[in-house]
């Protein structure tokens, strides 16, 4: 009789709700905010494009970026599990399989790529398509688990979307925009070591080797020193060239000024605070920096 009462578990399909956030989730959403808005920026810089060829050049984006991220979260789902602010992500905890996470990783690529030849233009897809390739490849695949650099060449992928704006607009990619490119290249390795310092025993856990990790927190508080006065100074190089005007360059010299002010504090201090404030700044810095091209620009 009490083998009568034994039932075998049945497994519950979960809410359309939950499935539908974690798809989401896999498109890393809070990453492609600042990658969104540089494109949209870079757009009203290149020219004045409708709010259709925005939206499409948006939508062609977020697909492009979010299968990157989704094929990310594929890869990394072993490391994932491992590190307490990851392993409840959607693939490690086994909401969503990894067979499922990669065919949604290039579907995404896929319809990116298809939408912006077609309402767009070819220079727009591909470029698109080279920062999946160099985010998912390069730096998911080659670089991450292997060298302290992973962030810095790895990073050429997040300063693809001004180029993708710039060739939406214009059909071309012009040193103009190859100024734009560097400003987000050089931007990122302070941006993300600052957040590393902030996670550096997981990742020496799951054995990433971030520079704090194999470098030290002190030579990576140098370095963030470092790429913060090159960043300021490659952020007012479009001045002297005559591609932004005095709008530009007062609001550029404000932000570099406060960035190497934390940088030097971070370098000092050298306390978790310190980092985090960092961090946050350079999240503002970026987004300010962009939308005083397009004032600039317009006014």
């Amino acid at each position: 009789m009490e083998a009568s009462r034994v039932t075998t578990s049945q497994a519950v399909p979960a809410p359309l709700g939950q499935v539908l956030s974690d798809y989401v989730t896999l498109t890393k959403p809070k990453v492609q905010l600042l990658l969104l808005l540089t494109t949209i920026t870079t757009m009203y810089v290149a020219g004045d494009p409708s709010v259709a060829l925005v939206a499409v050049t948006v939508l062609g984006g977020f697909l492009s970026a979010g299968g990157a991220g989704a094929f990310n979260h594929w890869y990394d789902r072993d490391i994932d599990a491992a590190m307490g602010r990851t392993s409840g992500r959607p693939v490690p905890s086994g909401r969503i399989s990894p067979r499922a996470a990669l065919i949604y990783a290039f579907a995404l690529q896929i319809a990116s790529f298809a939408i912006l030849w077609a309402a767009v233009n070819l220079l727009a897809a591909v470029l698109a398509l080279l920062g999946f390739i160099w985010y998912a490849l390069v730096y998911t695949v080659w670089l991450k688990r292997r060298s302290p650099q992973n962030i810095v060449i790895g990073g050429a992928a997040g300063a693809v979307p001004p180029l993708v704006g710039w060739a939406a607009v214009t059909g071309s990619v012009a040193p103009n925009a190859l100024y734009l490119f560097a400003i987000v290249f050089y931007w990122t390795p302070p941006h993300f070591w600052a957040l590393s310092l902030l996670m550096k025993d997981e990742y020496a856990r799951v054995g990433v080797p971030m520079m704090p990790v194999v470098h030290g927190e002190s030579e990576t508080r140098r370095q963030i020193v470092l790429y913060t006065l090159l960043l300021t100074f490659l952020t007012l190089l479009p001045v002297v060239f005559g591609f932004f005007g005095a709008i530009y360059a007062v609001i550029a010299a404000g932000l570099g000024a406060a960035f190497i002010v934390l940088a030097f504090r971070l370098q000092r201090r050298a306390d978790r605070a310190s980092a985090l404030r960092t961090y946050l700044f350079s999240l503002a810095y970026l987004a300010v920096l962009f939308a005083a091209m397009v004032l600039d620009a317009r006014l």
